[in-house]
Order: structure tokens, then sequence, then C-alpha cells
């Protein structure tokens, strides 16, 4: 166990995280981050970032995650580039454990993010933000004028495939059934579009070409016949849902019923000294400019609560 009782600890290092090391060092907090599964988050399988402020012609994903974490370095945050295994809010000071050492904390905030549901395919990973994409607000602007489709079947790829349309020549969904499971709204919205079309009863078998490192089209097999076809496409968005990284947080801190944090007076969570920014608590915009956002308010609310403590 570390001797030391930190004033704050963060879990996950991407926009949201990182943003709250910055204003948490530099409110003299000295905070820990433990970077987690996949350090940087979903900005690291992005290729170009063309809508976070103050990057003119845009930035790699990569390389805003690194600029955000050496600025929170160069205020005095400590990394540790491992996932924490366990992690107790039930009594304080809270317990993090990460390779088997325990890290205490008077605050902890989350900021473990949500990862997108991905089919799976070796493709589908070696094409991702080469003409693959798991969000359309991200990507959407790259394909202007092109050819793309939509895996899903409810709303939020319904709500891909009309945010696409204002791109793309036409965003074709491929749903495994021969009916949506979206709100009848979503479906009267995307039938009346004449730029949206449907391909059902199918799925992506696999997505072409990673010879070519970009995607020229898909393999789509029929669920009822197994009859096996290609389609041509210029890209292809995964819009089957998104999880939150709540596993850990599961029975000690209030989720709701999609397993996201529940937030309420800011970034607050249902454990006093808790809290909670990014992807984790948001499954509306889900954007790398509003995670960052609420990682500056959990800082604030935890340097806020630490006020207190003190008297």
């Amino acid at each position: 166990m570390a001797d030391e009782v930190r004033d704050v600890i963060i879990l996950g290092s991407g926009p949201a995280g990182l943003t709250a090391a910055i204003y948490a060092a530099r409110a003299n907090l000295r905070p820990l981050l433990i970077s987690g599964e996949q350090p940087g988050g979903q900005l690291t399988i992005t290729t170009e970032v063309e809508n976070f402020p103050g990057f003119r012609e845009g930035i790699m994903g990569p390389l805003l995650v690194e600029e955000m974490r050496q600025q929170a370095a160069r205020f005095g945050t400590e990394f540790i580039d491992d996932r924490a295994t366990d992690v107790d809010v039930t009594g304080e000071p809270f317990q993090v454990t990460v390779d088997r050492t325990i890290h205490l904390s008077k605050t902890l905030i989350i900021a473990t993010g949500a990862s997108a549901r991905l089919l799976g395919l070796d493709s589908e990973s070696a094409l991702m933000g080469h003409g693959v994409s798991a969000c359309a607000t991200c990507d959407g602007f790259f394909f202007r004028n092109q050819d793309v489709m939509v895996v899903g079947g409810g709303d939020t790829a319904l709500e891909e495939a009309l945010f696409l349309t204002r791109f793309a020549s036409k965003a074709t969904v491929v749903h495994r059934r021969n009916e949506l499971r979206a709100s009848k709204f979503m479906q009267a919205r995307a039938v009346r579009d004449e730029k949206v079309g449907f391909i059902w009863d199918s799925i992506v078998d696999d997505i072409l070409d990673v010879k070519q490192g970009k995607v020229t089209g898909v393999r789509l097999r029929h669920v009822k016949t197994g009859e096996i076809a290609e389609r041509a496409t210029d890209g292809v968005f995964i819009a089957i849902g998104h999880h939150p990284n709540t596993g850990l947080f599961e029975e000690q801190i209030e989720l709701d019923e999609k397993g996201y944090v529940v937030t309420h007076s800011g970034t607050h969570t249902s454990v006093p000294g808790v809290f909670a920014c990014g992807d984790v608590q948001d499954a509306v915009y889900r954007q790398a400019v509003t995670a960052a956002g609420t990682g500056c308010m959990a800082a604030i609310d935890a340097e806020r609560y630490l006020e207190a403590l003190e008297g």
C-alpha cells in the first residue's frame, strides 16, 4: 500500500481525465492520473480532429492527446501508465489498486470513458480511422459527396445516417433484421430522406480493402439465405451502441440503466468526494470538447470539496 494519501486520483487519460489533471495540478492538488486500458481514450483511434477549438487546420487525435498530456505533466501531474484493477470507495480514504499496489486518495475523478461496440473484424480494426469510424459527428465531414454505410438498426444508427446525409451523397443502413429497433419518429425521418437507403437481413462479414489502406467496399452475408454479396462504399460507420467503462464501480456508485455514472450538481456522484466526467457519464454528446469541459468541472468540484473538508 502506498504511504501517501493523495488529494486526487484521476482514472482515465482521454480529454476528460487530462483536462481534470491540468486543472487539478494548477490548483496544487498534485494529481495522480492512471491512464487506463486505452491510454488517450477514443481519440487515439481517430485520425484528424477538426472540431476541437484552437486548431484551425485540425490536429491528429493521438497528437492532441499527447499535447494535453504534456500540458498536464508540465503542471506537476504524476502518471501511471497502467490500468486500475480494483477501486474501493466504500470508505475513506478511497483505494485504487494498480499492479497490486493500493493508492489512497481523498477524492476520485472517474474519467474512464465509454467504448464503442464494434463488429470484431480484423479489417475493422486495421481500417479504423481510414474509412471506418464509430462517430459520424467526428468524421462525417471527410466523406463529402461519397457513398457510406452505417451498421446498426437503433436510434444511434439512424441519427448517424441522417447526420451523414449533410455530407455524403448516400448513407445506406445495414441491419441484421428486417425491421428497425429505432423509435417510430426516427424511422419516419430516415424513410423520408431520399439520401438514406437500407439493406435488410444482412451483416458485414468483412470490410474491404486492407491492402489498399482504405475502405473500398464491404462483404455482406444475408442472415436468412447465407448469400454473400460485395457492395462498393467509401466509408463504414459502426453504430451498434456504446458501453460505459464502469465495471469497477458497480454496486458502489449509482449507475443508470445503461451503466453510465449518474451525476448531479455538476460532476458529483452518489458518493461524496467521487466525481465523474466525460463519456463515462455522458451518453448524449460524446465529443472531445464536451469531455474536456466536464473534466474542468470535475477538477473544480474536487478542489471545492477538499476546501470544505479542511474547513
